[in-house]
């Protein structure tokens, strides 16, 4: 196991090159493979679901769930996929609710002990999901507890980013955090790259359960046919099991606590953790219920909203009432930032970068296989009753991965091109093009919901979501690097955590409001919405921080 370091001062360059250099990088080694799991973990919903619709439409009879329909089955494709959408955004509400005790919980508990506990809480919902999974009459309730557990991922970035940040001297923590952050959140891209191909084999044998099987329609030669599939949709988090194992096992030998950090003895520690963590859950539980039951006659959008708020005043007071003195008081120093109307203004634009990323990639999968996969107007452009399955469909699952890859890949170019021309200047012209591509979006979005052959459109969509992706990574840098400038040193850590814990909020949002629209048949119609969000940030950007004579240039 490794040892706490009786010293650490990392900005001493003897220190550095003789002792600090190596315990810094092994503890980086480690804590990137396992942000990028817990990422995977986090997201791997919005796959699942795209899995089970498929396996659904071929075969009536497998996951039919009837929560929330009075026990009665889904007649309506539209209702069930907005049904299914429930469960990532179970997943996004929960990981982004975890960021916000995660973002202390470092000089609390201590490093390694965070991680290894982190990637031991992650076996959970991927074991539990596995088991439940293989049994295709499962209640759809199980799948949201077990959603609302593999929220553990997503509160994990916060603690990693503050953890490797204390092992390195600050003229490397640009390099570093962002390598730390994009290769986390390229497990977005590597699960969705992963699971098409996993879940296509009986990889775990007897004990990876039977596979499911239905049918799929397709044309060939002009002649509609149906071709029986296997799926093991269980393999999806199965997968995930002995690498987290390992990882676990990794985390306790290799990484370390620091010496600045009074957390005290392991098991004492541990239990702080799992104080904090039941914290977070208990507020993001109450956004889960509110999420899940019938409000009434009161709209959609409404719920979803409502929801998000009551969850972040429930987990703010049971963080500010119910923490233990100590950590009560430093706690205290931080919610200073909430009278500072540049934090709002911040979270506000931080929402739009990495919110957007994470929803897009939340939602993604299942979104690209109901534009394309079901076609809802007849040859004479007379609308359908019901949407029938497309038999032209694309093969989507081998693309869904770009975008998420090309979004956390590109994340740097931001932080470089901010470094050289402003992170104000280099956000409004990101801004820009992403209000262009997101309304670019929903038109294609509208013409292939409208055409007898949704297909033809399915490479300018791909085009401009991987331009969106981009845009949201390229972001992301640009206002990460604006905050250092705008807020002094002491008060800089906490907006970041801040706004890192509420932009999360997005991988909650974006399935949410898409499953409205998609309720209503106007898919297209959640992308102009957002392109309006949007358009409100090019205003906020550009008076308070990008115009001659703005309030703080940066």
């Amino acid at each position: 196991m490794a040892q706490t370091p009786k010293r650490w001062d990392v900005e001493n360059d003897d220190f550095w090159r003789s002792t600090g250099s190596r315990i810094a990088y092994r503890n980086l080694l480690i804590s990137i493979p396992d942000l990028l799991c817990g990422f995977s973990v986090w997201l791997y919903w919005g796959m699942i679901v795209k899995i089970i619709r498929t396996i659904h439409l071929g075969n009536p009879e497998l996951f039919n769930f009837t929560f929330g329909n009075g026990g009665k089955p889904y007649g309506d494709p539209a209702a069930y996929s907005a049904l299914l959408l429930t469960l990532p955004a179970v997943a996004g509400l929960m990981g982004a609710t975890l960021r916000i005790p995660n973002s202390f919980m470092i000089a609390i508990c201590g490093g390694r002990n965070v991680k290894f506990m982190t990637t031991v809480l992650l076996i959970l919902p991927a074991f539990g999901a596995g088991i439940a999974l293989q049994n295709p009459e499962t209640p759809f309730l199980t799948l949201v507890v077990l959603a609302a557990l593999s929220g553990v991922g997503g509160g994990a970035f916060a603690s990693s980013m503050s953890n490797i940040s204390f092992f390195f001297p600050k003229r490397m923590q640009g390099l570093v955090l962002g390598l730390n952050a994009g290769l986390g959140n390229l497990g977005v891209s590597v699960m969705q790259f992963l699971l098409p191909a996993v879940v296509t084999a009986a990889l775990f044998g007897s004990f990876g359960g039977p596979p499911q099987t239905f049918e799929v329609k397709q044309q060939t030669g002009g002649v509609e046919t149906a071709a029986t599939k296997e799926l093991w949709v269980q393999n999806a988090t199965l997968v995930w099991v002995p690498i987290l194992a390992f990882l676990a096992v990794a985390t306790w030998f290799m990484m370390s606590n620091l010496p600045q950090h009074d957390c005290g003895p392991a098991p004492l520690a541990i239990g702080k953790y799992l104080w904090l963590m039941l914290l977070g859950f208990a507020g993001g539980a109450v956004g889960v219920v509110l999420l899940i039951i019938p409000w009434g006659g009161v709209p959609d959008l409404v719920k979803v909203f409502a929801t998000l708020l009551a969850t972040i005043v429930v987990t703010l007071a049971l963080m500010r009432f119910l923490t233990p003195g100590p950590i009560k008081a430093n706690l205290n120093k931080q919610f200073v930032i909430f009278k500072d109307k540049h934090n709002w203004l911040m979270t506000w634009l931080y929402v739009m970068t990495f919110g957007s990323f994470i929803g897009y990639s939340n939602a993604f999968p299942m979104l690209i296989d109901i534009v394309f996969g079901n076609i809802s107007v007849a040859p004479d452009g007379t609308p359908l009753a019901q949407a029938v399955p497309n038999p032209n469909a694309p093969s989507t699952a081998y693309y869904i991965w770009i975008g998420a890859g090309v979004g956390a890949l590109i994340r740097p170019l931001g932080g470089w091109l901010s470094d050289k021309w402003g992170g104000a200047r280099v956000t409004q012209w990101d801004t820009w093009l992403m209000v262009a591509a997101t309304i670019g979006a929903g038109y294609v979005t509208y013409l292939a919901r409208l055409s007898p052959t949704p297909e033809k459109y399915f490479v300018p969509f791909l085009v401009l979501f991987v331009v969106l992706f981009a845009t949201t990574g390229i972001g992301n840098g640009s206002t990460f690097r604006m905050i250092p400038i705008i807020f002094s040193k002491e008060l800089a850590g906490p907006v970041l955590g801040w706004t890192s814990a509420i932009a999360a909020y997005g991988a909650y949002l974006i399935p949410q409001i898409f499953a409205t629209q998609i309720k209503a048949g106007t898919p297209e119609y959640a992308l102009y919405g957002f392109a309006v969000y949007y358009a409100s940030c090019l205003l906020v950007n550009w008076w308070f921080y990008a115009r001659p004579g703005a309030e703080i240039p940066c």
